[in-house]
């Protein structure tokens, strides 16, 4: 199975890492997977910053980060594809910590939102050479991980500069 392959529905029950890797079905729609994986990110942070515990927060997100991989390797191992495009739970988990970092106004969640794609499909260095070597669930998760480091960089100059010049 080539990354663009659509996964049957019934691939998603075959295994509970399935459901997981798959962004709980989000990462099955045909069109810009990624886009739509990221998207179940957003109730997930919404529900944990509800919980006003930085530490579940941070629990949560590192759980998603470690079980995610474990998913991810699982899932593309099966499909025949490390990274098949169908596998979200990388943006998910990348996403729910960028997330962490961004206050409650949807201004900032959607310049992030915008960040984080723009740095997932351009992939600027290192990410692209890790996405390209790393094949297995470490690697899935790791160029997602180095698209939030890159988003909250950029978020967190942007949000200076609008400072400085206001």
């Amino acid at each position: 199975m080539n990354k663009r392959t659509p996964i049957p529905l019934s691939f998603l029950f075959q295994h509970p890492a399935h459901f997981i890797a798959l962004g709980f079905g989000s990462g099955l729609l045909p069109r810009m997977p990624g886009t739509w994986g990221t998207l179940p990110a957003i109730p997930i942070a919404l529900f944990l910053h509800a919980q006003h515990s930085d530490v579940l927060y941070l629990a949560v997100t590192l759980l998603l980060i470690v079980g995610g991989a474990w998913a991810a390797h699982i899932t593309g191992r099966r499909l025949g594809e490390p990274d098949h495009s169908g596998i979200v739970i990388d943006e998910i988990a990348a996403f729910v910590l960028v997330l962490f970092f961004v206050d409650g106004s949807w201004q900032h969640l959607a310049l992030a939102f915008v960040l984080f794609r723009l740095f997932d499909i351009l992939k600027p260095p290192p990410i692209r050479y890790f996405d390209a070597t790393m094949k297995n669930g470490i690697g899935v998760m790791l160029d997602d991980l180095l698209a939030a480091a890159y988003t909250l960089f950029t978020l967190a100059v942007l949000l200076r500069l609008w400072d400085f010049f206001s």
